[in-house]
């Protein structure tokens, strides 16, 4: 599932947003901004709407556990 991350540097205030093909992904471009100290504004998914980092847990979870069933298809 997509997600968008919309984030801010706390420079300049200037919203910006990138893509992710996954949850996990998402998690991990999210890490790499909070280490740059840019604020996430939000998290989009054409499912489920705006969520924030504790949800995108929980749906990185919910992927890694779907995936092995995926493959054994």
């Amino acid at each position: 599932m997509p997600y968008t991350v919309v984030f801010s540097a706390m420079d300049n205030g200037d919203a910006s947003a990138t893509d992710a093909t996954t949850a996990k992904e998402a998690l991990a471009i999210i890490d790499a901004l909070q280490r740059s100290h840019e604020e996430i504004i939000f998290i989009r998914s054409p499912h489920e709407g705006e969520i924030g980092v504790e949800m995108l847990r929980v749906l990185a979870k919910e992927e890694e556990e779907e995936l092995p069933m995926a493959m054994g298809q």
